[in-house]
């Protein structure tokens, strides 16, 4: 059997825990979404901690499948340029994706943290029910690093594929 190549990852790999994760995500927000529907369908009012519930929960699924996209080598590239190159091209442009990808989510990482901190020093609170709001934005420094994790691993298992 042929070893995959960095742009061919195995189709048959075991689910990860971010698929866990996003489909968990995915069904609370289902569930939680249908319920304020049809309490405002039969009482005329809404429950307001859905709409926070259902943005923290948005920003989870959304990191979750961004990291899943990552571990695949799944993330967004122009195919025309990558397919039909050389295997030295499509190495290449490997690198050069999961460099970006590493840069770009070690950014919002960093960003991240400095927003959660801000959150937690501040003792910000949410507007719909007045949690501490650190508890949604911890989530983005922490799946952020996450995905910085998976995008070095891929950098790292290109480079070895020379």
């Amino acid at each position: 059997m042929a070893e995959n190549s960095p742009s061919q990852p195995n189709p048959f790999h075991p689910l990860r825990w971010e698929d866990w994760l996003a489909a968990i995500a995915m069904g609370l927000l289902a569930v939680i979404t249908f319920a304020n529907v049809l309490v405002r369908y039969l009482t005329d009012q809404s429950f307001a901690w859905t709409e926070e519930y259902s943005t923290a929960l948005m920003l989870i699924l959304t990191l979750a499948a961004a990291g899943a996209a990552v571990s695949r080598d799944r993330h967004i590239r122009i195919e025309l340029f990558f397919s039909t190159g050389s295997a030295n091209r499509q190495r290449v442009l490997a690198l050069v994706s999961a460099a970006a990808s590493l840069g770009a989510f070690g950014i919002l990482t960093g960003l991240g943290v400095k927003f959660a901190y801000d959150d937690f020093q501040y003792d910000v609170t949410s507007p719909g029910i007045g949690l501490p709001q650190w508890w949604y934005s911890s989530w983005l420094p922490a799946l952020g690093l996450a995905i910085c994790l998976r995008a070095l691993i891929h950098l790292i298992r290109v480079w070895r594929s020379a």
